[in-house]
């Protein structure tokens, strides 16, 4: 009817000049190519809301080690003192007891290179001066054994001559007596001779022997009255004699003690002197080797503190930065106060070294690219800096090793990974300001008293 077919098309300039409105009822190309994306990308973003999506904190913190001592240390001078030479360079490998520099003295009373020497004549000198004490101590110990010895055997002495004679007085006390008696009847007998001799009863011969028995009986009471009286004065000298010596012993061996507190003081202070001069000598041999800076330990050379030869040093001034070998590496976080009630000992975490490309999904952590696992070791009971709370993380076995190239102090981005929820609840709960949601409650915030042990032994384990 119009003749159109596709060998007889209208002409696009007739089309294009009197169908003009047929152009403008039709939908642009570009709409409907913007519609299929917009509904396509529609359809995409809401099926993503309901993807997982594993919640996570997220801190920055730097590279460290684990255990202090593979952490990065001053070589500090115990004295002071003179640099007079240098034996290692910036960078430098040392093994433990390796000498880092040399120092010289600088204080008079250490001048004398000979100071040992000196010291240990002056204690040989004390030691036989405390050995000769000992020997006179022994002596005079042995001397006031010998006197309370004698002491006892001339009180012994003295004590039966004083008995012999109170055993003499009274046998002379008894003859006295009994020859009293007996001149007491010989004075009777006399009486009642002279009687019987005035009535003629007697011859005068009688009377007379009676009278010469008086006169004899007389001189034997006034002999033992002598015995008697001397008996009592040598009783009275055998306890004079038994004071004397019990006096001049006392004396003695008051002396002798006397010379033995003496002696003994001496060997005290002596033996003062002596722990006094080897405190002294132990303290100059220790200096000595103070003089020779040595490496506590494998490390590298990082720093030195101190330049040139000469220069002076104080006590416990530091000459030397040195970096362990080998240190068992470590990651320490700072995450704010809010954040630490979500945290426990062996929580998993993603991170990101300074240096390292990455491209990190901290909801996918599966399918970064980049980030190295770790998990957490230690939680700080108190803030550490500007209010936050350190972590420490380290290597997770589980996931690929760290880089060998790492150094302490780069820096470190870190994801704390907790539990997996819909995409349009994170994006509601960040939204909103609320923290994350966990669906059970951490066991441990910090080490425990009965798990810290065993997580420093598997620490100590996996360095070695």
């Amino acid at each position: 009817m119009l003749g159109i077919s596709p060998k007889n098309r209208v002409d696009d300039k007739l089309y294009k000049e009197k169908l003009s409105s047929t152009i403008v009822l039709q939908t642009p190309k570009a709409a409907k190519v913007l519609a299929y994306w917009l509904m396509g990308l529609s359809l995409v973003f809401f099926i993503v809301l309901f993807l997982p999506w594993q919640q996570n904190i997220r801190a920055d913190g730097e590279v460290t080690a684990l255990r202090p001592q593979d952490r990065p240390q001053t070589v500090e001078s115990a004295i002071a003192g003179r640099i007079i030479q240098w034996r290692v360079m910036e960078g430098q490998f040392v093994r433990k007891g390796d000498t880092i520099l040399q120092l010289a003295e600088v204080k008079e009373k250490f001048f004398d290179p000979n100071l040992l020497l000196r010291l240990k004549e002056q204690m040989e000198a004390k030691e036989n001066g405390i050995t000769a004490y000992k020997a006179k101590i022994s002596a005079l110990s042995n001397q006031i054994l010998a006197l309370e010895s004698g002491l006892e055997l001339s009180l012994s002495k003295a004590r039966n001559k004083l008995q012999q004679n109170q055993f003499k007085l009274i046998s002379d006390s008894t003859d006295w007596e009994a020859e009293k008696i007996n001149l007491k009847i010989a004075e009777d007998q006399l009486v009642r001779a002279e009687e019987m001799y005035k009535k003629g009863l007697i011859p005068l011969t009688t009377l007379e022997s009676r009278r010469l028995k008086v006169q004899e009986t007389n001189a034997k009471v006034i002999s033992l009255l002598n015995k008697v009286l001397t008996a009592r004065n040598e009783i009275l000298n055998a306890r004079i004699e038994l004071n004397s010596l019990q006096a001049e012993y006392a004396d003695k061996i008051a002396k002798a003690q006397s010379d033995l507190s003496s002696a003994r003081s001496f060997l005290a202070e002596g033996e003062g002197e002596l722990a006094k001069l080897t405190l002294e000598y132990s303290n100059m041999k220790i200096r000595n080797e103070q003089y020779y800076l040595i490496s506590p330990q494998d490390a590298y050379v990082v720093r030195a503190l101190k330049a040139g030869i000469g220069e002076t040093i104080k006590e416990g001034e530091a000459v030397a930065t040195i970096m362990p070998d080998n240190p068992y590496t470590a990651v320490a976080l700072y995450v704010k106060p809010m954040d630490v009630p979500l945290l426990s000992i062996g929580r998993k975490v993603r991170l990101q070294f300074e240096g390292w490309p990455a491209l990190q999904f901290s909801g996918w952590p599966s399918v970064s690219v980049g980030t190295f696992g770790g998990r957490i070791e230690v939680i700080d009971a108190v803030d550490s800096k500007a209010g936050k709370y350190r972590i420490l993380v380290s290597p997770d076995p589980e996931d690929d090793p760290w880089p060998v190239q790492l150094r302490q102090g780069s820096g470190v981005l870190g994801w704390a990974m907790l539990d997996d929820v819909p995409i349009w609840f994170e994006i509601w709960r960040q939204l909103n300001g609320f923290p994350p949601s966990l669906k059970d409650q951490p066991d441990d915030l910090i080490y425990g008293s009965k798990d810290k042990k065993s997580k420093d032994s598997k620490t100590d384990e996996e360095v070695d």
